[in-house]
């Protein structure tokens, strides 16, 4: 595996361990049905949390959350669209970006954005 890949797996790892120390349940990682993909989907305070984390070595030249552009976030809504049909979910829908880091020494600078971006009519 290319080591964008692995940085992206231990990433989403992170991730998800993060969202359990603050009080998340996180239903599903790496979540795939048909041409749809979701990176973690979690629940808290009655909100189905649909996530997408963004791993980067470095900064420089991008930060990670910027690489969540509109065409992606139609992607994540759409995904997340069929996620709550496919499981019948009375919930609503929340959409957070968490943007990483990796530093030298394998841990990561964490950015949890909540209500990253918003569903629109189409």
């Amino acid at each position: 595996m290319a080591r964008h890949n692995d940085t992206g797996k231990s990433g989403e790892q992170y991730a998800a361990e993060y969202l359990l120390t603050k009080g998340y349940v996180v239903r599903d990682m790496n979540w795939r049905h048909g041409r749809y993909e979701l990176d973690i989907v979690a629940y808290k305070d009655g909100l189905l949390v649909v996530v997408e984390v963004k791993t980067r070595s470095s900064d420089v030249y991008i930060r990670p959350e910027e690489a969540v552009t509109p065409a992606k976030c139609r992607r994540i809504i759409d995904a997340a669209d069929a996620y709550v049909k496919l499981y019948d979910l009375p919930f609503e829908v929340r959409f957070d970006i968490i943007a990483l880091i990796e530093k030298a020494d394998g841990t990561y600078d964490i950015e949890h954005i909540e209500e990253a971006f918003f569903p629109t009519l189409h």
